[in-house]
């Protein structure tokens, strides 16, 4: 009786930094937003069912973000955010972002400028998605289309 017990035991503490690690796992992005935003809520809640932690953080001025960030100004949009020393603005969808950290591009970030309809945040049932370019940016403000998405 006492063997079996203490084998639980020794299971039990065995799992515990597997368990730790599954809780704690999630890549975690750092989002600057206003706080009456809408849409950036909802890009939130995109990146969370898609397996990220976010950390949103309200701000007054998001483009003092952008600006630190090194994200050119003809790319901002509502909202900033940072996740492996990479800058993400915009409505970025999450599949890029992962792409993102995988390949790991010499790069400053990923854009999607303009708020476009039916990116991820800015998606309205029954309406009609526009076709986007997620951009990768450089440092010198050069961009390069990262991955297109169709209208639908």
């Amino acid at each position: 009786m006492q063997r079996r017990i203490f084998l639980r035991a020794a299971l039990l503490v065995g799992a515990m930094p597997t368990l730790a690690l599954a809780k704690t796992d999630k890549p975690v992005i750092e989002v600057y937003k206003s706080a009456t935003c809408g849409c950036c809520t909802q890009w939130i809640e995109h990146l969370q069912a898609n397996g990220f932690k976010v950390n949103a953080q309200n701000v007054p001025n998001t483009a003092a973000y952008r600006t630190k960030l090194g994200v050119p100004p003809a790319l901002g949009s509502c909202h900033t955010g940072t996740i492996g020393g990479y800058a993400l603005e915009g409505h970025v969808p999450a599949a890029d972002i992962k792409r993102l950290l995988a390949e790991k591009p010499k790069a400053k970030g990923l854009a999607v400028p303009g708020m476009p309809m039916g990116s991820p945040g800015m998606e309205v049932p029954g309406e009609p998605a526009d076709a986007y370019d997620v951009l990768l940016f450089q440092a010198d403000g050069k961009t390069t289309v990262y991955r297109h998405y169709a209208a639908k």
